[in-house]
């Protein structure tokens, strides 16, 4: 059993017992979240695809660890006009152990 939820800006592909790293959500560890956009439910009976949501389906998920990435490093520079410029970024985000798929 499977499902695809919509959080973040982003699609994932999720089964029971996944870690799923999504954007940071602002909740402490430990945590219990709710996903109620769910796009697409795979069971054993077959494949339910919303238009665009599945009705009454939700993946309930708990916060193991919240953190940042690593370092990207933004360099931009003009040849011949002594400009450049070094950025760096660091982008924060939450990992989630699935715990139950409600179709």
């Amino acid at each position: 059993m499977y499902a695809v939820i919509s959080t973040g800006g982003k699609q994932y592909k999720v089964s029971e017992g996944d870690v799923v790293r999504v954007e940071k959500l602002g909740l402490e560890e430990g945590e219990t979240v709710t996903f109620d956009q769910v796009l697409l439910v795979s069971t054993d009976a077959g494949v339910n695809v919303g238009s665009p949501l599945v009705a009454n389906a939700t993946v309930t998920a708990k916060v193991s660890r919240n953190g940042r990435g690593k370092k990207v490093i933004i360099y931009k520079y003009k040849p011949k006009k002594t400009y450049h410029k070094k950025q760096g970024h660091r982008q924060s985000f939450t990992d989630v152990v699935i715990e139950k798929i409600n179709a």
